[in-house]
């Protein structure tokens, strides 16, 4: 039985249908990548399998039943920052354990073991205004795995960064990952981090009516470093193949814009 999966789903914004048809399932423990051209609806699928929007064809079934609601095992990390300006880094990791109802003197102290997890231990009282883009960044991961999810939904949350923050960044979620497996869907445009990163690579085609077009197992050996594991002729071999199918798609979408 896969862990989360989507049957026949479709997503409608009024006449304009953003995906269409779409059958994927993804595993326990597995790490996905969803790559594809500008507005294909790879946030779409996100935020269905997060329960923040619902399908208007199809459904989505999490561990065999179907979601209804908001997801109870996922957690969220978005392109943009989720963090409070006014509230320390100590005390935006924290906050998902109050909104659970735990006291703050044992929330800040779980805090203070993941502040130490993503490299922040120095920083507990510094406010958001304070940190670099990528100490934000690993605020933001930490505030999510604080919570323990299952399931992390992972929308482009690396590309506001300079090229070498991005890839201490992955590594750091990949370290992060390797500890406990936790299920990934991830977002990228960026073909060699949805390499880098992944078990699987899905293509999606180009919108509208997009649905998956391609499955590309990764079986590049764990655990990795996302700079290295790019110089592998494995690596470039994946690349040429993937692109090769998603290159029209990403034509296709320049062509109808």
């Amino acid at each position: 039985m896969s862990f989360l999966a989507f049957r026949n789903l479709g997503v409608a914004f009024g006449s304009y249908v953003a995906v269409e048809g779409v059958d994927l399932s993804v595993r326990e423990g597995e790490f996905v990548s969803l790559v594809g051209p500008t507005g294909c609806g790879k946030s779409t699928l996100l935020n269905v399998a997060a329960g923040l929007l619902s399908p208007t064809q199809g459904q989505v079934l999490l561990e065999g039943k179907p979601l209804e609601g908001l997801n109870p095992v996922a957690g969220y990390l978005f392109q943009q920052d989720a963090i409070l300006p006014w509230k320390t880094a100590l005390d935006n990791v924290a906050l998902p354990l109050v909104f659970r109802g735990m006291g703050w003197r044992e929330a800040r102290e779980r805090a203070r073991v993941w502040l130490e997890k993503v490299g922040l231990g120095r920083f507990p009282r510094h406010f958001p205004h304070q940190l670099s883009g990528g100490m934000r960044k690993r605020v933001g991961l930490a505030q999510v795995l604080i919570a323990n999810p299952r399931l992390l939904l992972m929308d482009e949350p690396f590309s506001a960064l300079d090229v070498q923050t991005r890839q201490l960044m992955e590594n750091e979620l990949l370290r992060l990952w390797q500890e406990d497996r936790k299920t990934v869907l991830f977002v990228t445009h960026d073909l060699e981090e949805a390499i880098a990163l992944a078990d699987r690579v899905v293509v999606l085609s180009a919108g509208p009516r997009s649905r998956p077009i391609g499955e590309f197992p990764i079986p590049l050996p764990r655990p990795r470093d996302v700079a290295e594991i790019r110089l592998t002729p494995e690596f470039l071999r994946l690349h040429r193949e993937i692109w090769d199918l998603l290159r029209g798609e990403v034509m296709r979408a320049h062509a109808g814009a």
